[in-house]
């Protein structure tokens, strides 16, 4: 009979993901800039950012507003690798006087009775850190402050609507610091479901969502950061308090609500709103389940028709007689106790069917509460793109903890409607005030830990007057490079390449091509027409350098060469052809003619024997005599550099200068006969090998270099050279990243202080990791799972950090090069003697052309240092190979000119 009567408060498991769909629905729009307003689940970011790791240590204060009683507790934590804290507490009565009078009334008493606390404990004379759990919708713009949007909870203080209520605790406690001797500073504003979810947080470190479910609901979890439209920023997560309370106030629960919802609500405080709350929160569960037996025994259902005083007045039944009637054992006589209290003098079937109303009413307060908490565990879930998830939920509330059946009815109905996620219950020991000072602690952490960050990272962020600097010492190391005086001593060696010429468009014919710059080496057929259907075609392969070879003898690299090129000109079957032929070599080389290279210094891990000092050209040569197969003629030994600028040249015949910013970093460009002073002749230009790598090598930028930078160098195969190129290049910029990463993680900032065996090696962290984890489309959970492929365990925490410190080291990079480049364009706007410089700038290097953010910062910072230089960067495609067969073909045309 109870149950005909009662069938519309039965919710089936196909209605109750229903609910979940639609609770999932508010959360999404609750979460929008542009949804937000109209949203009923109000998504309402807490700025706690960050979850307890263990290292929190400390005293600390904690107030918490909310329930019948004030609390204030003190909580010591340890950082003892055991999680421990030791909780004291007092309560305090909160009278109808301060919880329906004026809010300067409020916090005085608050303040009060923090004094009184503080007396007790003898904390009078410390300085502490107060975190404020307040368990009243609040809009938060930081962690310590919040504008309270509602009272709820029969809480009704006049004028605190709409103000910052950790300001109004603020100006109450300065009010006493004199008179009463207490000071403390207001750290953090929590919420209870925060606080409960940071308590359970403290013990379980899976704890990412908070449930409270007693006098009032309400749930709150882990959020990332790029789905909150509502916060600027898009890194790492923020705990989001639902104030799901509210969901269906737009309507969207009303075929589930029934007569008895809409009378009950209609007789609360605040008619129309908060109505799922109303239909979950033991604050309305007794006055529901009274309902319902008053009209059924006005239908002559219960009690024998007679309604009673008791059944007519509001507020009688309370959550408490119903848990009490849902007791497993005792629950019978208990009902029958109760209702006789109630002057309803009952039958069996009487007292059978009232526990019977009970376990209905509070079943489904438990359904409804998983179908939202259900929600919020699948958008986790979905959010870290899982297929199964294991968290915890931190529980609490008088709902959960005192009802007989409650919980179990919650986890079971939980699995049932997420069998893909396993869900740990914990139920919060010390209750939201534990979680405020949990909170606090953490703040108080990060607010440490950014300090420390801050002065690690601080040597990176170069201000402008320090890369002008730069961009001067840099200037004044070209003109050393040049002139014949100085050039011995100069660490930037402006090596004449003798390219005294840019593509004019006639150049034709079939040219070889070889590439040498890094642990590949590539052999191509270049195919240039020339006229109007000007066009160039390229065949190409690619071999491998094995490192026994990189670091072997001289004649062992270059009998690989030639073995190379032997199995290239069999594959093309062009074996019997003497074509021209053009060698990239991009390794440091002091050119006597074009044809002409002398090995100045090996760079990029190379380290064959006997070949410093020697001419490249040569050893090409006797390799490809001693293999007597086949004969080239070797036009042009050229820098990658210079076939970049070549390349673009092509092109853009405005192209007078060539980057790379890629493994290694060098620029070379077009420069007047008249200033190089080491090459005979005034007439016309020449292509300038600057080699700047090594700029700084003489100690000139040492205050800018970093103790990371020292690491680095001194670990490297050439230490004290190319110190520009290692603060530079892709080659090193990895590394200096791990050298960050073990100091913060000694220091406890990372990785919970634990040097993995992986972050020990040297080289693991590869420049194309920066790339990735930097990447604006990557969210946190990718930067973690690139970090697990290092072998390094990570934090959402230890991801926002990890980025970071790459974002400081590859814009430090950027901007220095940025800095070098400006010098040259000067020097080049000099030359022309023009107002304004016009010119093109080739660049190459996968640096440049795969970092998210180099070319970027690169391109702005030439523009703030050079504002009078219009530049215009021009990717090259294939600068190093291309660009060798088009340095052949420019030389032959010249040659052609000069023998004519």
């Amino acid at each position: 009979q109870v149950d005909r009567y009662l069938y519309q408060l039965r919710l089936s498991d196909d209605v109750l993901l229903d609910v979940t769909a639609r609770f999932q629905a508010e959360m999404v729009k609750g979460l929008g800039r542009d949804t937000n307003p109209t949203a009923t689940v109000k998504m309402l970011p807490s700025f706690v950012r960050s979850l307890p790791d263990g290292s929190e240590m400390g005293d600390f204060l904690a107030v918490d507003l909310g329930g019948s009683q004030f609390r204030a507790h003190l909580v010591k934590v340890f950082a003892d690798g055991k999680q421990s804290s030791q909780l004291e507490s007092k309560s305090y009565p909160t009278p109808k006087e301060v919880t329906q009078g004026n809010g300067a009334e409020l916090f005085d008493y608050i303040a009060d009775c923090l004094s009184d606390f503080m007396e007790t404990r003898n904390l009078k004379h410390k300085k502490l850190p107060l975190g404020f759990t307040f368990s009243f919708p609040c809009k938060q713009t930081k962690l310590e402050e919040g504008v309270l949007l509602a009272w709820t909870k029969h809480f009704r203080v006049r004028g605190v609507q709409d103000t910052d209520v950790a300001s109004a605790l603020r100006r109450a406690l300065q009010k006493h610091k004199a008179s009463l001797d207490i000071d403390v500073d207001v750290l953090a504003l929590v919420n209870d479901t925060v606080g409960t979810m940071m308590t359970c947080g403290y013990d379980d470190q899976r704890c990412e969502v908070g449930l409270i479910i007693g006098t009032g609901t309400n749930a709150c979890y882990m959020e990332e950061m790029r789905h909150i439209d509502l916060v600027e920023g898009d890194e790492g997560r923020m705990c989001i308090n639902t104030e799901w309370g509210a969901f269906g106030d737009d309507g969207a629960l009303d075929d589930l609500r029934t007569e008895f919802d809409r009378e009950l609500d209609l007789g609360s405080l605040n008619p129309g709103k908060q109505l799922f709350e109303k239909m979950i929160s033991s604050l309305y569960l007794g006055e529901l389940v009274r309902l319902i037996l008053l009209k059924m025994t006005k239908e002559g259902l219960l009690f024998n028709g007679k309604v009673s005083t008791a059944l007519l007045t509001k507020g009688k039944i309370e959550m408490q007689h119903v848990s009490a009637m849902e007791k497993y054992k005792e629950g019978l006589s208990n009902t029958k106790e109760i209702l006789t209290d109630l002057n309803l003098f009952p039958s069996e079937e009487d007292c059978v069917a009232v526990q019977h109303v009970c376990t209905i009413v509070s079943f489904r307060s438990a359904n409804l509460c998983a179908a939202a908490l259900a929600a919020i565990l699948t958008r986790l879930r979905e959010n870290k793109k899982l297929l199964r998830m294991r968290t915890t939920v931190g529980i609490d509330g008088g709902l959960y903890k005192t009802h007989p059946k409650y919980a179990k009815r919650l986890h079971r109905a939980v699995r049932r409607l997420v069998p893909t996620c396993d869900v740990r219950f914990l139920q919060s020991q010390g209750g939201s005030g534990r979680g405020a000072a949990v909170v606090t602690a953490v703040a108080h952490r990060l607010a440490a830990q950014r300090r420390r960050l801050d002065a690690a990272l601080a040597p990176f962020l170069l201000p402008t007057d320090t890369l002008r600097d730069v961009k001067d010492s840099m200037r004044a190391e070209l003109e050393y490079g040049l002139k014949r005086d100085t050039q011995a001593k100069a660490t930037v060696k402006m090596l004449p390449t003798y390219v005294c010429g840019t593509p004019d468009g006639t150049e034709k014919g079939k040219f070889l091509a070889l590439d040498l710059g890094g642990t590949n080496f590539r052999v191509l057929l270049v195919k240039i027409k020339s006229g109007k259907r000007r066009s160039v075609q390229m065949y190409n392969k690619i071999f491998a350098i094995p490192l026994e070879i990189m670091q072997g003898t001289g004649e062992e690299l270059f009998d690989h060469i030639v073995q190379c090129i032997a199995e290239f000109l069999e594959y093309m079957g062009i074996k019997g052809a003497r074509l021209p032929l053009g060698f990239t070599f991009s390794f440091p080389c002091r050119q006597a003619s074009i044809d002409k290279g002398t090995l100045v210094g090996w760079t990029k891990g190379f380290k064959a024997t006997d070949c410093e000092g020697e001419d490249v050209v040569d050893m090409l040569r006797e390799a490809i005599r001693r293999r007597n197969e086949f004969d080239l003629d070797i036009v042009a030994v050229v820098n990658d550099t210079v076939g970049t600028m070549m390349t673009c040249g092509y092109e853009d015949p405005n192209c007078e200068i060539g980057l790379i910013a890629g493994t290694g970093s060098n620029v070379c460009y077009m420069e007047d006969m008249k200033n190089i002073e080491i090459v005979e002749g005034n007439e016309g230009k020449m292509c300038i090998n600057t080699e700047w790598g090594a700029f700084g090598d003489n100690g000139c930028i040492d205050h800018i270099r970093t103790k990371y930078d020292r690491e680095v160098d001194e670990g490297s195969l050439n230490p004290g050279k190319q110190r520009y190129e290692k603060m530079t290049s892709g080659m090193y910029l990895g590394e200096i990243v791990r050298q960050i990463l073990i100091d913060l993680t000694k220091q406890g900032l990372l990785f919970r202080g634990h040097i993995s065996e992986s972050l020990k090696k040297r080289g693991i962290f590869e420049t194309k990791y920066l790339s990735q984890i930097e990447s604006d489309r990557l969210a946190l959970l990718q930067v973690r799972r690139v970090l697990q492929q290092l072998g390094l365990d990570s934090t959402c925490d230890d991801s926002i950090i990890v980025k970071e410190v790459c974002g400081v080291v590859s814009t430090r990079a950027a901007r220095l090069c940025g800095a070098g480049l400006a010098a040259v364009l000067e020097k080049k706007k000099e030359n022309q003697g023009v107002e304004c410089l016009r010119i093109t700038v080739g660049v190459d290097g996968t640096l440049y052309k795969l970092h998210p953010h180099f070319s970027r910062v690169l391109r702005e910072t030439v523009k703030e240092l050079a504002p009078q230089c219009d530049v215009t960067f021009m990717l090259s495609e294939d600068g190093s190979g291309k660009g060798a067969a088009l340095i052949t073909a420019v030389a032959k045309r010249l040659h052609n000119v000069g023998q004519k």
